[in-house]
């Protein structure tokens, strides 16, 4: 897509229930995912591989066909179509990377307001 981005691999991956992760937990551990519980996304199961704060990979669940799934699709389409604001994202998301080299909730909440935005506008809003 030409989008810079961390060297990191983020998956997604959907359930009928975000209950049924509970189940994943120990299996993904014993090939080096770990759990990481985050009360900012309720709707949203979060596992990391790799060192803190130096992961290779991410997994983020979500209930298939919830409006969270849809919002994730949504802007990775906009994105695609839109290769200005995907450049205006990209170099928002690295004038974040330096101001927040060591936060990634500062990183991740700084991006938000850029996200719902766009969000808003490729469903018409």
């Amino acid at each position: 897509m030409g989008l810079g981005a961390k060297p990191i691999l983020d998956i997604m991956a959907g359930v009928q229930h975000l209950a049924e992760v509970d189940a994943f937990i120990e299996p993904l551990k014993s090939i080096g995912y770990e759990f990481v519980p985050h009360k900012e996304f309720p709707e949203r199961r979060f596992f990391r591989k790799g060192q803190w704060r130096a992961g290779t990979h991410h997994l983020h669940i979500y209930s298939f066909g919830s409006e969270q799934w849809k919002n994730q699709l949504s802007f990775r389409d906009y994105l695609r179509s839109h290769p200005d604001v995907r450049k205006q994202y990209q170099q928002l998301k690295m004038s974040l990377a330096e101001k927040h080299p060591a936060d990634i909730v500062g990183y991740t909440k700084a991006k938000a307001p850029f996200i719902l935005n766009d969000m808003e506008s490729a469903k018409g809003g």
